[in-house]
């Protein structure tokens, strides 16, 4: 007897057994999975059996991301989020309360410092935000509520180089933990857990994925750590889509060679702009020239990584005209960075647009001032699109 459409559509799909694996994984959809019965949906609720419930409680791709994250990282324990600044969220939520202290960053993502330090606020978080590169400055300014450190191993824009051992140092000693964003290094470049961090963020959207197709953000880091993590992950709704972690797992396979060749395509392009007369300045980590040149070295061996920020000579006029022309060399504007591509953007008028004029260039961020993010063309093609781009904006 034929069954009617109404009794069909309704019945869940049994899985298809075979005897072979994919060896790409699939991507698992579903919002909800069949328990056996109360106890058991109870027990893969509470995290207390593996296995999944209901998605915002965790999913196959999720955990795959995650587990090929934490390897990647050396850590404990990873989970991932739907965005980079979710995974700060994930670890504020976790790891803080109302009446702790934190010292902040005060070269961190506008973004990210407003959630540390005017958003924090309104749960009862209080913050201090100082200059990581100043150690001394980062110990004055705990006090005995610090419960979390805040920096990023590479700075948006300027490239400054946070000394991750020195800050863990200071941050054990107060009975406080390290949070590192590393994001802009990957663990391609930096593996803070193993100078001593407790927790690491990465924004997947960036780099790690590498293709601008995904949303997504990975909280890792030490066991100990990790008691709230999954509830405030779940709570919060925190959580991320199978299909964006599908495709992240899939960029992440090729991480390193992205890197490796974006990295040397780098040097070599700060090497180039450093010795061009329409340049004012050039900062990149591996230049003997930077400030943290040093502990880059110490931190990151031979890669640098794939972020270059220069200023020209002229005014916001040059930087506009130089845009316009590396856009017409396939160098386009994208206020990202991390892409197979080679992008550029102006911090002035995006990452850094809610400063001053006078607060921009205290920190040296001018309207002249580009951020490049080098992909993996070869280094003839950046470097003629540039040369072509600074002869057209400085006749």
């Amino acid at each position: 007897m034929a069954e009617k459409i109404d009794d069909v559509c309704p019945r869940p799909e049994p899985m298809p057994q075979a005897p072979t694996q994919p060896l790409s994984a699939p991507i698992f959809l579903s919002a909800v999975y069949q328990c056996r019965d109360p106890e058991q949906a109870a027990e893969l609720l509470a995290h207390t059996m593996p296995g999944y419930a209901y998605r915002r409680d965790g999913h196959p791709n999720a955990d795959l991301l995650a587990e090929k994250c934490r390897q990647l990282h050396g850590a404990e324990r990873a989970a991932v989020t739907g965005s980079g600044m979710a995974a700060l969220a994930l670890a504020m939520l976790s790891q803080l309360q109302s009446g702790d202290h934190v010292v902040v960053s005060n070269q961190l993502y506008g973004r990210s410092q407003a959630l540390f330090t005017s958003e924090a606020a309104r749960a009862g978080i209080q913050s201090s935000v100082v200059d990581p590169s100043d150690l001394k400055a980062i110990t004055g300014a705990c006090t005995p509520k610090t419960r979390l450190i805040v920096a990023e191993t590479i700075t948006n824009p300027l490239l400054r180089v946070a000394d991750v051992a020195g800050l863990a140092e200071i941050a054990h000693r107060r009975g406080a933990l390290l949070l590192i964003d590393n994001t802009i290094a990957t663990p391609a470049v930096c593996r803070p857990i193993e100078l001593g961090a407790d927790l690491v963020v990465e924004s997947l959207t960036k780099a790690m994925n590498g293709h601008s197709d995904v949303l997504l953000g990975l909280l890792c880091g030490r066991a100990a750590c990790w008691d709230r993590v999954p509830d405030a992950l779940s709570i919060w709704g925190l959580t991320s889509a199978p299909f964006d972690c599908w495709l992240a797992s899939r960029g992440i396979s090729t991480l390193a060679l992205r890197i490796e060749r974006a990295s040397a395509t780098a040097l070599e392009i700060a090497q180039f702009l450093d010795r061009h007369d329409a340049i004012e300045a050039v900062h990149y980590p591996g230049l003997p020239s930077h400030p943290d040149h040093s502990i880059a070295k110490r931190q990151f061996g031979a890669r640098f990584g794939s972020l270059v920020t220069f200023t020209l000579r002229g005014d916001i006029k040059t930087a506009e005209a130089f845009i316009a022309a590396a856009t017409a060399a396939n160098i386009p504007f994208c206020p990202s960075l991390g892409e197979v591509s080679t992008t550029l953007t102006h911090p002035a008028s995006t990452s850094q647009r809610s400063l001053s004029e006078t607060a921009r260039a205290a920190v040296g961020i001018y309207p002249g001032t580009i951020r490049l993010s080098v992909g993996v063309e070869s280094i003839e093609f950046v470097r003629e699109a540039l040369a072509a781009a600074l002869r057209s904006s400085h006749r």
